[in-house]
């Protein structure tokens, strides 16, 4: 990534007359930043601002300040380049990226075209991409000229829109149809990887995505079920989840008009595309704990098919780690976590939790202390007079606080 932001740098300022650096959806070992192939998928501008968040990721989940400190100047400059590139949307007067794309899905209502100005993908990625910087900036006590920009451009953004049918509108324009079944269903960047879409803070956006996923089906490429796998946990719905797994799995030829897997376990769009690997790896994860909604959610999406189960050794957010996790009958019976970082642990859970001591927990109320879980607040979506919002029923769940020290561990019962 440091080495596509010098050769995005170049791109920038050569195609776009714009600071910072920039990447499209392509790149090579010369780390190639400029437009390849077809302009409905080449012209995507976003390769190197979402890249550039996992560089904020491994800060989330590691706190190495150096690090930061050492990937700064990538997250500042990915920022200042939406800075300069961002224009007046000249109908919703919104800032927006044009040309803009919602990559490879070119609707009828766009005259077999997927360019656009304000898609919802862009938006939701420059939302990230700016607040990154203003966080990292304020952390390392830096450029806050700089940041109070970023800070007035973040709120000229579009805020989401849920369009005639209670769908998320993948574009600014309603013109989303129920028939599309698109492999790519980019609009929804804002439930997976981003945390903007919440089911606790913004009930109306998630339930417009379980509307956006249901319109878009199941069986896709080998790589999109892969995605998908991670949405519906982010729904917290296991065993939608668990079907898609099973539907990716299916060898190739079997599911109709879609992909799945080669006989070596590789995934088929065809042909083979290691995203769908690590996709469905990812979102077996994302069953089993998330961490983007201000606290580590444990067993958010577990299938009826792994009733009983054991899990060790996944990271989250703040330098936690679940060193042991077991469950039985679809119930949180151990937990040990441990805590590299120190700072407040809060645990979302399926059922109630004591201290392995038998002491009782602190249930949270307040917004997270640990600057680890902060959550940026998502704008409140516009939504179309024709919708007929209904919010989701959501499972029970257990909210605790617990205080914890670096380097100690800790370890809870179900109850």
């Amino acid at each position: 990534i440091r080495e596509l932001s010098e050769t995005g740098a170049v791109t920038a300022r050569a195609m776009y007359g714009a600071r910072g650096w920039m990447a499209h959806h392509n790149t090579d070992l010369w780390r190639a930043t400029g437009p390849v192939d077809g302009a409905m998928w080449g012209i995507w501008n976003a390769g190197g601002a979402w890249l550039s968040q996992h560089l904020w990721e491994h800060y989330l989940y590691s706190g190495d300040k150096k690090f930061l400190e050492e990937s700064y100047a990538i997250l500042k400059g990915v920022a200042a380049f939406y800075v300069d590139f961002l224009v007046e949307h000249p109908k919703y007067k919104w800032l927006v990226v044009n040309p803009g794309t919602s990559p490879e899905n070119a609707p009828w209502a766009h005259g077999g075209s997927s360019l656009d100005a304000g898609t919802t993908m862009d938006n939701q990625i420059v939302f990230d991409v700016l607040g990154t910087a203003i966080r990292a900036a304020r952390i390392l006590n830096k450029d806050a000229a700089f940041v109070d920009t970023l800070l007035q451009k973040r709120r000229q953004l579009p805020p989401m829109h849920i369009g005639q049918y209670g769908q998320l509108q993948e574009w600014l324009d309603d013109i989303d149809s129920p028939d599309d079944k698109h492999r790519h269903i980019s609009h929804l960047y804002g439930l997976f990887p981003s945390g903007q879409v919440s089911a606790y803070r913004t009930p109306e956006l998630f339930s417009a995505s379980k509307i956006t996923l249901l319109h878009r089906g199941d069986v896709s490429t080998g790589w999109s079920m892969g995605w998908k796998v991670n949405w519906w946990a982010r729904m917290q719905d296991g065993n939608h989840a668990y079907m898609l797994i099973k539907n990716q799995l299916t060898p190739l030829g079997v599911n109709k008009d879609g992909g799945g897997t080669y006989n070596n376990l590789f995934d088929a769009h065809p042909p083979f595309q290691i995203d769908g690997n690590f996709g469905c790896t990812s979102g077996i994860t994302e069953m089993l704990m998330q961490t983007a909604d201000g606290a580590i959610h444990i067993l958010p999406a577990l299938p009826d098919e792994w009733k009983s189960g054991r899990i060790s050794g996944i990271r989250a957010h703040g330098g936690f780690e679940i060193t042991d996790m077991q469950w039985k009958d679809h119930k949180l019976v151990r937990l040990k976590v441990k805590s590299s970082l120190g700072g407040n642990l809060r645990l979302r859970v399926p059922n109630e939790l004591k201290a392995a001591t038998g002491a009782a927990l602190k249930l949270a109320k307040e917004q997270n202390i640990n600057p680890f879980f902060y959550v940026e607040e998502t704008k409140k979506p516009v939504i179309s007079s024709k919708a007929k919002v209904q919010l989701l029923s959501l499972k029970n769940t257990f909210l605790y606080d617990v205080p914890t020290v670096k380097n100690a561990v800790y370890e809870f019962s179900g109850q």
